[in-house]
């Protein structure tokens, strides 16, 4: 390369360096959005709209909440991993099941280790395990035996999801036999288990712990390692015989690759803060959410962690989608 060729390239990679400097000087100024790759109603969705006010009045500039769901969730991050890395456009969403994506797919349009970086971790909360009040088993073990001389249908927000996996899991860990019904969301899974369209579900406790309180549906155990507080009186799944099985809903935010440091570490400080909230975490404390944050880099290391986790059991379960 010749000098000229490098002095130009230097200057060029100066002027970006600059430009990105004063950028994150001024940012933030205009509007923010928070993309949500789900239907309206589930976790990710929720706890959106509970933290939007919060963060808009720490950034002061309006914060839009956009659904954009598709492709368990993927159609959504696609669009924020390839939008401009300014800091403007949030993905929040279910950081256990972005991580499962990689393996699941064979043809997925970005790579979420590559395209995305962590801004926060929001909250987490266990996956339930439910079944339509008709049902006749009232623990884990009862399910189990019942689900091997009865046709046993297992409603899936999607095929590949956390919850999904966390099923394919705690079928492999006990000899359950069901079969598993994906639909394009939470919302609507929850919503044909309800109906008894569909008799045995997990999905996260934020979204799912309502219909349980109105009697809807029936809850067999949490999929937690210690019992909650909110609902003491029910066993854990690992209580149950699945020693150490934890699985669950871990609601953070990612950015694209190549943000500013500055603006990923205001924007991960504002979001602490705004889930931190006293109102916002009584809020969903008391809907099943624990309030659980951590930085940047600890985020991207917990998203690595995920991966490998359940890249795991995809190989296992040969489960992989175009």
């Amino acid at each position: 390369m010749t000098f000229t060729r490098r002095l130009a390239l230097a200057c060029a990679a100066l002027a970006c360096s600059t430009t990105m400097v004063h950028a994150a000087d001024n940012w933030p100024s205009r509007p923010l959005k928070i993309v949500v790759p789900y239907p309206p109603g589930g976790s990710s969705d929720i706890i959106a709209r509970s933290i939007s006010q919060q963060l808009s009045e720490s950034l002061k500039q309006p914060v839009i909440v956009e659904n954009k769901p598709g492709a368990n969730g993927n159609l959504g991050a696609d669009i924020v991993a390839k939008s401009s890395p300014d800091g403007y456009t949030l993905l929040l969403c279910d950081l256990g099941a972005l991580a499962i994506s990689p393996s699941i797919y064979t043809k997925l349009p970005f790579n979420p280790s590559k395209d995305l970086r962590g801004a926060a971790m929001l909250a987490y909360s266990p996956h339930l395990l439910v079944v339509h009040p008709s049902v006749k088993a009232n623990n884990l073990k009862e399910l189990v035996e019942l689900s091997k001389t009865s046709d046993l249908n297992f409603a899936v927000t999607a095929t590949g999801s956390a919850p999904h996996l966390a099923g394919v899991e705690l079928a492999r860990a006990t000899g359950a036999k069901w079969v598993y019904v994906p639909y394009k969301g939470g919302v609507q899974s929850v919503q044909d288990t309800v109906a008894g369209q569909t008799q045995v579900l997990m999905n996260g406790m934020l979204a799912t712990y309502p219909h349980v309180q109105s009697g809807k549906l029936k809850l067999l155990g949490v999929s937690k390692r210690e019992r909650m507080p909110l609902i003491g009186s029910s066993p854990t799944i690992a209580e149950q015989g699945v020693a150490g099985f934890e699985t669950g809903s871990w609601q953070g935010v990612m950015l694209p690759a190549g943000t500013p440091p500055a603006i990923t570490k205001r924007i991960g400080e504002a979001l602490v803060a705004a889930i931190r909230t006293p109102d916002v975490r009584s809020r969903l404390t008391g809907q099943g959410a624990e309030v659980v944050t951590m930085s940047p880099s600890e985020v991207d290391s917990f998203f690595a962690s995920e991966r490998a986790r359940w890249a795991k059991v995809v190989q296992q379960e040969k489960l992989q989608l175009d």
